[in-house]
C-alpha cells in the first residue's frame, strides 16, 4: 500500500512539473516555436516520459490554453450571477477582481490574443461570452437600470478598460512612455478610476 501511494505521488509530481514547464515555454515562445524537447528539458525529464504522460504537444497546449482562458474569463461567472449584490457593487467587484488578476498575470492577455489569432489548433474550451451574459443576473440588472443598453457591449467596454493597457504595455515600454514601476502605479490608479467611469456611463443618457 505504501509503495502504491509513493508511485502515485511521484506520478502526480512529474505531471505537475511537465504542466508547469509547458506553461512557461508556451507563454515565453508561443505554440509554434515551442518544441516538446524544450518542455522536457525545462521539466528536467526525458522526452519519452513527457510523451507517456501527454502524448503530444497539441494535447499539452490545449490544457495550458484552457487554463489561461479560464483564468481570463472564469472570474466572471460567480460575480455576474451573484443575486445578493447591487448592480453598482457587482461592477466594482468585477473590476477589482479583474485588475488584481491582470496585475498578477500581466502577459496573459497578449498570450491568449496571439494564440487565438493564430488559430492553428482546435480548442476544447468554447467561448460563449455573449450567450452567457444574456442569461446572467447582471444582464437582468442592466436591463432594469438601462433597457437601452446592450449588456454585451457594456461588459466588453469594462473588460476593454481593464485589459487593453496590458496588451499595450510592450508599446509603452518600447516608446519609453512609462517604465514598469510607472505602469504598475497607473494600473493601481485605474482600479479606482474605472468604477467611476463605469458609474458615469451607466447613469448617462445618450440621445
Amino acid at each position: 500500500m505504501r509503495k502504491e501511494k509513493e508511485e502515485v505521488e511521484v506520478d502526480s509530481s512529474t505531471e505537475a512539473k511537465i504542466k508547469e514547464a509547458a506553461r512557461k515555454m508556451f507563454t515565453q515562445k508561443g505554440y509554434s516555436a515551442t518544441r516538446t524537447r524544450d518542455i522536457a528539458e525545462e521539466a528536467g525529464i526525458n522526452l519519452s516520459l513527457l510523451n507517456y504522460y501527454f502524448r503530444s504537444k497539441e494535447r499539452l497546449f490545449q490544457i495550458v490554453m484552457n487554463e489561461k482562458l479560464e483564468l481570463l474569463f472564469g472570474i466572471l461567472e460567480p460575480v455576474v450571477n451573484d443575486g445578493g449584490t447591487s448592480l453598482e457593487h457587482k461592477l466594482e467587484h468585477l473590476i477589482q477582481l479583474y485588475m488584481n488578476m491582470l496585475s498578477e498575470n500581466p502577459t496573459l492577455p497578449i498570450f491568449v490574443m496571439n494564440e487565438l489569432k493564430n488559430n492553428q489548433h482546435p480548442f476544447e474550451h468554447k467561448l460563449s461570452l455573449k450567450d452567457f451574459l444574456h442569461n446572467s443576473i447582471l444582464a437582468k440588472q442592466l436591463n432594469e437600470k438601462r433597457p437601452d443598453l446592450n449588456p454585451f457591449h457594456f461588459l466588453v467596454n469594462i473588460l476593454g478598460l481593464c485589459i487593453f493597457p496590458y496588451i499595450a504595455q510592450p508599446i509603452f515600454s518600447a516608446t519609453c512612455l512609462v517604465n514598469d514601476m510607472e505602469f504598475q502605479q497607473l494600473m493601481e490608479e485605474r482600479k479606482k478610476l474605472i468604477p467611476k467611469w463605469t458609474h458615469t456611463f451607466l447613469n448617462t443618457v445618450f440621445t
